[in-house]
């Protein structure tokens, strides 16, 4: 190669090694606390991120957690942008990210309501006050996730309120199923006699058959509280630009059942539409996280 055109060459190698790296795109990561089985929470949250894509032309990819306590170590250290956490996990993690945003719960989760649910051969009868939970003393019980709202803060604080410890259950214990799909099973096989699931989750096993009538029923319903809501990171809008996250809280809010794609969403997650969260009444499940230990 003549000298003048190993000099362009060395001159143009070198102009390129001065360029700056091309920026990687942020990809926004989001995730949920699995509450239901795997295959129902993979398409629902695929369905999510395809969705947010398209209406925010970012990146958004789901990862699973393997349990409540996952997802929110997840949040806290950054791992995860965006997640649909219960209200107790969704306490736990904004109080441990300082900043983190309430962005959006569904129309249904500012009054939620838990159910008891027993064995058709257990004895049990349905119960119409409060005090009637006296009926569950030294029956076999299981909660969901030791973490879950529906399935063992609430239910929990309304048996306290009824007089039952939780030493009061056959072998001095309650059982925790992991999740409320596990909850519904187990009691309906008979391992145990009763428990405490989502209302939401417990209808929609009665409609796809998974909850026989015959062999479990509904006991007892709770009062309301507030409960599911979608938590977003601090430092959206840095990632992001300016308004990422009144864009992201926007894009949630305005899934509508007339179009095909946000109706199969807004149907997984049992809900007509998200609306904005309302924050205060998530002090009433703080203060019961910390009388039962979940929040120091």
């Amino acid at each position: 190669m003549p000298t003048r055109q190993r000099w362009t060459a060395a001159i143009a190698g070198f102009c390129i090694t001065l360029l700056p790296a091309a920026k990687a795109e942020p990809v926004l990561r989001i995730g949920a606390i699995p509450d239901q089985n795997p295959e129902k929470l993979n398409r629902l949250y695929g369905l999510v991120a395809d969705e947010l894509n398209q209406q925010l032309g970012v990146k958004v990819v789901y990862v699973p957690a393997t349990d409540y306590t996952a997802a929110v170590s997840a949040f806290r250290t950054g791992s995860l942008d965006l997640v649909w956490f219960g209200g107790l996990t969704g306490v736990q993690a904004s109080l441990q990210k300082p900043g983190a945003q309430m962005l959006a719960q569904r129309d249904i989760d500012a009054q939620f309501y838990s159910v008891f649910i027993a064995n058709s051969r257990s004895g049990l009868k349905p119960i119409h006050t409060q005090k009637g939970l006296i009926a569950l003393k030294g029956k076999r019980f299981t909660f969901g996730s030791e973490s879950s709202t529906s399935g063992r803060l609430m239910p929990q604080y309304f048996l306290a309120q009824a007089g039952i410890k939780l030493a009061d259950f056959a072998g001095g214990a309650p059982g925790f199923s992991g999740s409320h799909d596990a909850t519904i099973a187990l009691v309906q096989s008979g391992t145990y006699d009763a428990g405490a699931v989502n209302e939401q989750v417990w209808k929609s096993s009665l409609r796809s058959g998974k909850a026989n009538r015959s062999k479990v029923v509904q006991i007892w319903r709770t009062p309301s509280y507030p409960d599911y809501l979608w938590l977003g990171q601090p430092n959206l809008d840095k990632r992001f630009g300016k308004g990422f996250s009144a864009k992201l809280r926007q894009s949630i809010i305005s899934w509508r059942s007339t179009d095909p794609e946000q109706k199969q969403i807004l149907n997984l997650f049992g809900a007509q539409q998200f609306t904005t969260v309302t924050t205060g009444g998530y002090r009433q499940i703080e203060q019961v996280g910390r009388q039962i230990g979940k929040i120091r």
